[in-house]
């Protein structure tokens, strides 16, 4: 079972002894533990006295299991038979449950605050509460770093979005894609596009320690991973989400030009051309962020959005700086600003000039 060799490879790690045992004549696990032993099936009357003489030759201490029926019998039979021997984990059926109730615990949590947002602004219902805890048990099955109360956030300005296009610059393995791609179907928006290079040379950032940390990760995989993330959702979806492997302002202008996008793992998706909400979330250095704002956000219509994700962070101010200098400047065209989940929310009242 996958969980029993994701458990072989920490062991592994850790230096310890682990002989792997099976029913199977001819198990296809095999070859991938130090040492073997076989089990008759758990339901043969010989099942227990060969596990017994297996603890003992293999001088066992501690027994794994990912199969729940096998768990539930060693629950009850190790003490009678080898009493010295632990049991390993929480029953499987938890285990494999354990983060869907976790996300189930945080949708919940999430779903009780929902009404933090109150504006004027004509809106389109909430989703069901089910519907919540579906895109919060994905996203979080999805690696990335999307503060839960910026997915709260998404999800509700997504009913006061208008038609339009959903672009994201910097995607990465796809985690907050994932959700903008779900809100943009659930509320029908519009269609989801992808800007990122997915390049080593594009992760410099203008801090050391994020970019020593950036050189230890492999862009083209990030790149396969978020194709393996969004790929899934996208079947039968007649070409709502698509990519461009380019820098953002290389992006923008092919945008501008030609609003369809032809990839191999997506297909062709015809775009409107004009963007509901736009995700500032590459390249974090200032003059980065400066060069995808001024390239994209003229593009956002009026009552659209535009996200600028780490707002606050850690290891530098240039989204600080730049979408501070944006309110600013555009102060007389902005309907609503508020900062929540690390990322600044901006709506216009109506289109600016940014180019």
């Amino acid at each position: 079972m996958p969980r029993a060799i994701a458990f072989l490879g920490d062991c592994l790690l850790q230096k310890k002894q682990v002989v792997g045992a099976s029913s199977l004549l001819q198990d296809p696990s095999r070859a991938q533990f130090p040492d073997w032993a076989y089990l008759p099936y758990i339901n043969d009357v010989n099942f227990a006295n060969a596990l017994i003489q297996i603890i003992a030759q293999k001088n066992v201490t501690e027994i794994y299991t990912a199969n729940p029926v096998v768990w539930g019998i060693l629950k009850k039979q190790l003490p009678k038979i080898a009493s010295h021997v632990h049991l390993l984990g929480e029953a499987p059926a938890d285990e494999m449950l354990a983060s869907y109730r976790s996300s189930k615990s945080i949708a919940e949590m999430l779903w009780s605050q929902r009404d933090f947002l109150a504006m004027d602004d004509p809106a389109q219902s909430r989703m069901r509460a089910e519907e919540f805890t579906a895109l919060v048990r994905h996203a979080d099955a999805i690696p990335g770093m999307c503060d839960h109360q910026k997915l709260l956030a998404l999800s509700e300005i997504f009913r006061m979005a208008p038609p339009g296009d959903i672009v994201e610059i910097g995607s990465w393995w796809g985690k907050s894609a994932f959700i903008l791609m779900f809100l943009a179907r659930r509320y029908l928006i519009g269609k989801l596009l992808c800007v990122d290079p997915w390049s080593d040379a594009h992760l410099v950032q203008d801090d050391q320690l994020v970019d020593d940390a950036s050189a230890e990760i492999s862009a083209e995989e990030a790149h396969q991973v978020f194709i393996a993330n969004l790929l899934p959702y996208s079947i039968g979806s007649s070409g709502n989400i698509n990519f461009l492997r380019m820098p953002s302002v290389d992006g923008a202008a092919f945008y501008r030009e030609n609003a369809k996008v032809n990839t191999r793992p997506f297909g062709e998706t015809q775009y409107a051309g004009k963007i509901s909400v736009l995700h500032i979330d590459g390249n974090h250095a200032l003059a980065a962020v400066k060069e995808d704002t001024e390239a994209w956000a003229g593009l956002v219509v009026a009552s659209g959005w535009i996200v600028f994700d780490d707002y606050k962070w850690a290891y530098g101010d240039g989204p600080k700086v730049v979408a501070d200098a944006f309110v600013q400047k555009n102060i007389k065209k902005i309907a609503c600003a508020f900062f929540t989940g690390g990322a600044l929310f901006v709506q216009l009242s109506e289109g600016v000039e940014y180019q």
